[in-house]
């Protein structure tokens, strides 16, 4: 039903396939840039103390860049069914939204986790899927990027690697605090309040 609407909403404004690869690179790579922002306020948020809830502003801001994601992966859904499309665009729009997908139910699962149990940190059972997904959307968006033939697009490819290497720097150490955290949670415990709390 989405890829209908969307299939006929794209056929009314006539999004041709280069403008609708633009905008979903485009959504896909600056999609998680808000989303680690977001997770950056989130953190300061810990700091002062603020009441933890799932409708905070931070948590407002995360969720949008899920959303600009979701709008790339619909558009990348049209494509992959509208167009027979290979290698490295293909893996790329795949990644979009099967990062999307993983994004949308690790939301939800972040909603419930947090009416049963407040407060969370840096770790818990929703957020590092949740950064896996946002992890695979900027590959995805990098793919696109790469194996576009559009050099306007082309100037985009080093925010591409820049969110890429980011996001996977940030999904990297939430990881290593799950083998090391009793040593490395003590100096960071203080900075992201809970931070180093395991749900």
């Amino acid at each position: 039903m989405l890829t209908t609407l969307l299939e006929k909403v794209s056929n009314h404004l006539c999004i041709k396939s280069n403008l609708q690869l633009s905008i979903i690179s485009i959504l896909a790579v600056t999609g998680p840039l808000v989303i680690l922002t977001a997770g950056i306020w989130d953190a300061i948020n810990h700091i002062q103390n603020s009441p933890e809830f799932f409708w905070s502003d931070p948590h407002i801001v995360v969720y949008a860049g899920v959303a600009m994601v979701a709008v790339a992966s619909l558009f990348s859904i049209n494509l992959l069914i509208k167009n027979s499309i290979h290698g490295i665009l293909k893996r790329g729009l795949q990644l979009v939204i099967i990062g999307s997908i993983i994004q949308i139910v690790s939301g939800f699962g972040d909603s419930i986790s947090h009416d049963m149990f407040g407060i969370d940190g840096l770790l818990s059972l929703t957020h590092q899927p949740l950064e896996i997904g946002i992890v695979l959307s900027a590959l995805g968006g990098f793919f696109i990027i790469k194996s576009s033939q559009n050099s306007n697009l082309k100037t985009f490819l080093p925010f591409a690697i820049v969110t890429f290497l980011l996001m996977t720097s940030w999904l990297g150490f939430n990881l290593a605090l799950y083998f090391g955290h009793y040593i490395q949670c003590i100096p960071i415990h203080l900075i992201f309040s809970s931070g180093c709390s395991i749900l």
